[in-house]
């Protein structure tokens, strides 16, 4: 149930983030879900794409430096304390979150949230009570 994110290191300067979509664009990669954060001389961009091994080859291929880190997603209620209710099943298995983001899938009433956690392979196997996304379902 891991799923594969991109981690792409952009320059802070004008135009870079359009030129690096642009590349996925051409190559006709869609991009599922995106978190960018930023420091004065560059961002890391996190992506979630339908073709993860294809996305890193082209990206490569223009010299732009990427990563791929396992994640997990959860199916979140879109309701008010449905992110707490899944929060809460980590704090009881004991699965620290370095970092989290969502999206909202079209086909679908919930959210979805991804989460980077220590060891995610381990922490799909403690996780009880919410939906875990396979790769698949993400993608698509």
């Amino acid at each position: 149930m891991k799923i594969a994110q991109l981690s792409v290191f952009v320059e802070n300067r004008e135009g870079r983030l359009a030129d690096i979509m642009g590349i996925l664009a051409g190559a006709g990669i869609n991009i599922r879900a995106l978190s960018l954060a930023d420091t004065k001389d560059f961002g890391v961009l996190r992506m979630i794409v339908d073709g993860p091994d294809k996305a890193i080859a082209v990206l490569k291929a223009k010299d732009i430096v990427v990563k791929t880190t396992d994640i997990i997603a959860v199916e979140v209620e879109d309701r008010p304390g449905g992110l707490s209710k899944v929060l809460n099943v980590f704090k009881k298995a004991k699965i620290n979150i370095e970092y989290m983001y969502a999206f909202v899938e079209k086909n679908n009433s919930n959210a979805v949230m991804v989460f980077r956690v220590e060891k995610p392979g381990d922490a799909v196997k403690k996780i009880k009570g919410v939906k875990i996304l396979s790769a698949e379902d993400v993608y698509k």
